[in-house]
């Protein structure tokens, strides 16, 4: 469904843009017709722009993206956004307060469907039943007069009613209450196992990812540190990052030893230049790990790491 080659971006900065800032680093991966692929990191390891890229809000630096098979840049921007939608963290800002819900619907039809009112309305009352929506609760009704769950589905509703085939979900649970998060997410997984619909879906949070996705890519710094099947990825992780990440979610039944190296950060994490990107914060770190190139390796199958002590040849 959706291919990533080599996939970098730059932002430019300083005096006539001699500077730049590595958003994303040469990044490759896929995401397989009916599956939900979960990109994990923590702020600024590049999640975003990722979907971004894909959803060509921002034109990458280098590498490229394909959808069905074409690269992006080649389809029409109408014929794009048939097929490839996204749903943001603030609901509240995909909506202009002024108008009414409907109108979102409305655009669509008006730009992308052209199809006969009734027809149309039609689609849309399906599709919102389809998210767990009364149509009567929905239409009519002005943004703010809608919980955050409520419009989340009804932009999820947006995409269903449009014909999409993949969908770029931007942390869109993150602003919503713990018993409306398993309802999104159950609708994410129910769209995929009904409707085939791929999903990106953009985490920071490693439950969540793991609750829905059938592969899980780890990214740090604009790299991806580690990926592969869900399962594997959070049963047998390799890259010390991965490992941290784990580490670092709360249970009830064990208390944090000061003699736990692995939360340790030493230096500046982004001085470093060459080799590892995880150099300065990680414990296991030797000098070879100065020279290692970050290229992913197998470590079993469908689980890949970039880690030469680990993971690594």
């Amino acid at each position: 469904m959706i291919k990533i080659e080599n996939l970098t971006k730059i932002y430019s900065t300083g005096v006539v843009g001699r500077g730049g800032i590595v958003a994303v680093d040469d990044v490759s991966f896929e995401i397989k017709t009916g599956e939900i692929v979960s990109l994990v990191g923590e702020s600024g390891s590049g999640k975003t722009t990722i979907g971004k890229l894909i959803l060509r809000l921002i034109k990458p630096t280098k590498g490229k993206i394909y959808f069905a098979g074409r690269e992006i840049s080649r389809y029409k921007p109408l014929e794009y956004y048939r097929n490839v939608q996204g749903v943001f963290q603030d609901p509240f800002s995909s909506f202009n307060p002024i108008y009414k819900v409907d109108r979102i619907f409305e655009n669509v039809n008006r730009y992308l469907l052209n199809l006969p009112k009734s027809e149309f309305w039609g689609k849309v009352e399906e599709s919102l039943k389809s998210v767990g929506l009364n149509p009567r609760d929905v239409l009519g009704k002005y943004p703010h007069q809608m919980s955050g769950g409520q419009l989340q589905r009804t932009l999820i509703a947006r995409a269903l009613v449009i014909g999409a085939k993949f969908l770029v979900a931007d942390e869109i649970i993150s602003m919503l209450d713990a018993s409306t998060r398993v309802d999104v997410l159950n609708i994410l997984g129910d769209l995929r196992d009904s409707m085939g619909l791929s999903i990106l879906f953009v985490t920071h949070d490693l439950s969540l990812g793991y609750y829905i996705s059938d592969t899980t890519v780890i990214m740090y710094r604009g790299s991806i540190v580690e990926m592969g099947d869900t399962e594997k990825v959070f049963k047998n992780p390799v890259h010390p990052y991965t490992k941290m990440l784990l580490e670092s979610v709360p249970t009830l039944d064990r208390k944090w030893k000061p003699s736990e190296e692995i939360f340790k950060v030493e230096g500046d994490v982004t001085s470093f230049k060459g080799g590892c990107k995880y150099y300065s914060r990680c414990p296991f770190r030797k000098d070879v790990c100065r020279e290692f190139d970050g290229k992913l390796s197998e470590v079993e199958e469908n689980h890949w790491a970039a880690c030469i002590l680990f993971g690594g040849d």
